[in-house]
């Protein structure tokens, strides 16, 4: 990827914070942001080109004006979308959603037909299925931001839980990202120690619960949802494409025969390199793990089913 250019559209929280990360990273050589509310793109880029004076190298930084102007990118990220207003119904919010990621990925595929795309819009698994069906292309240029989040914030649990580890502990959390994720603090490490060895039957319990609950904690506290995290996991899987890290991260892909399932996307563990999913792993799931990736596979269906009944695909 000689040109790593990304384009960020939608230049909200998220989508502001991931594009403030790579530039601080210094993993671009150009980032381009667009969103449909006038002046926030062209602001915001104004300000991160400002804040790049002091990154360890140079990047470019723009505002598109058009959806024409975020062309000839290697990765394309897509945080576009409304959150849910009182009023709203799952099936609303999701047709909404899906209109809105539709014109988006056309503009994508129009001035960026060589991307990646990484799929951040929720809800998160039923954006990402629909991005593959809209574009055709092939499932390994398609990736959801789902277990690179869903993993730091139990990473973050774990640390609180032993107080030491920060930055050495493994992260794998499958399934959907939503109420039906399946954190797997049993499974992961601290260093080299796995985490089996160090926490109590009751420290894992907590563990999960305040994984699944780790978006609406920051809500709660702040009346919105985070972008800190959001921003920085994106930009971790941007910077395994853009550096072809091969890095093993949890993420929403589109499953073929892979843990039994196929046509639905799901959170699985997967390496990401400069082809986007190079691979996927296939873990050895425990029955009661077994079950609840069955009934957070099943409520990912629910949401693509919805689309169906709409006549989304026509």
């Amino acid at each position: 990827m000689t040109n790593r250019k990304v384009g960020i559209i939608g230049a909200g929280a998220v989508g502001a914070t991931a594009a403030y990360t790579l530039a601080m990273m210094g993993t671009c050589n150009e980032i381009v942001l667009f969103d449909i509310a006038e002046g926030v793109a062209e602001g915001k880029a104004i300000d991160i080109a400002q804040a790049t004076h002091y990154a360890p190298q140079p990047t470019i930084i723009t505002a598109a004006t058009t959806p024409a102007d975020v062309k000839d990118c290697d990765i394309v990220v897509i945080t576009a979308g409304v959150p849910r207003k009182g009023d709203m119904t799952r099936e609303d919010l999701l047709m909404i959603n899906a209109k809105i990621i539709k014109s988006v990925t056309q503009d994508v595929m129009k001035y960026s037909p060589n991307a990646i795309i990484v799929s951040v819009s929720n809800p998160l698994d039923v954006m990402t299925y629909a991005i593959h069906k809209i574009t055709g292309w092939d499932s390994s240029r398609i990736v959801g931001m789902a277990g690179a989040l869903d993993g730091s914030r139990m990473a973050y649990q774990i640390y609180k839980k032993l107080g030491y580890g920060a930055g050495q502990t493994g992260a794998l959390v499958i399934g959907d990202h939503g109420q039906n994720m399946i954190p797997l603090p049993h499974n992961v490490h601290i260093g080299d120690v796995p985490a089996a060895d160090l926490l109590t039957d009751e420290e894992f319990q907590d563990i999960i619960e305040r994984t699944k609950n780790g978006g609406a904690e920051i809500v709660k506290h702040l009346g919105t949802s985070g972008y800190y995290g959001p921003g920085r996991a994106i930009a971790h899987m941007v910077e395994a494409i853009l550096n072809d890290s091969k890095s093993v991260i949890s993420c929403s892909v589109l499953l073929n025969g892979e843990y039994g399932y196929s046509n639905v996307t799901a959170g699985v563990p997967v390496v990401l390199g400069k082809n986007g999913v190079e691979e996927i792993l296939q873990m050895t799931l425990a029955t009661k793990t077994r079950e609840k990736f069955k009934t957070s596979v099943e409520s990912i269906q629910e949401g693509i089913a919805i689309l169906e009944k709409n006549d989304f695909f026509q």
